[in-house]
């Protein structure tokens, strides 16, 4: 499988030279140009409205007392399709169109809750022998506790 992934990510930009050149000789050269420059620029538009929209809605999540996977996952992918656009590349463009789709998100959403499992932990704060959940600091096993009447200076 790795394998086959490292020859796709070899493959894939003489595969894009080869459309961009084919794309180029049936509608020329400038109207190519003009579809590889406006997808960047789209991409980087998404980009920017992404991360603004996906913090706004993990707040509402988390206000709700919901997780927000889902709002998480799909700002991810709208976020790889984003950074798809921003590649030159009408494959890379139609694989970035394929992500923006709803329904194409939620069938990569369920393909991937379904094998995944989500484990919640929490702990004091500060590490094993940092602060509580009050603020007050949690005393170490080497901690002696003394009295006021068991300590003076000298």
């Amino acid at each position: 499988m790795a394998r086959l992934f490292i020859a796709a990510l070899l493959l894939m930009p003489l595969i894009e030279i080869a459309v961009m050149i084919k794309v180029g000789q049936i509608i020329g050269l400038l109207p190519t140009l003009a579809l590889l420059v406006g997808a960047g620029l789209l991409g980087m538009v998404l980009i920017r409205q992404q991360g603004l929209s996906m913090v706004m809605q993990m707040r509402r999540n988390v206000a709700a007392g919901e997780l927000p996977a889902r709002a998480v996952a799909d700002a991810m992918m709208i976020g790889f399709a984003a950074v798809l656009l921003l590649l030159p590349g009408f494959l890379t463009d139609i694989g970035a169109l394929l992500l923006l789709l709803p329904p194409v998100r939620d069938f990569i959403y369920r393909s991937l809750a379904r094998n995944m499992v989500v484990v919640t932990t929490t702990g004091p704060r500060g590490g094993p022998y940092g602060r509580g959940g009050d603020g007050r600091r949690v005393p170490g096993p080497d901690t002696i506790e003394l009295d006021e009447d068991d300590y003076r200076r000298e």
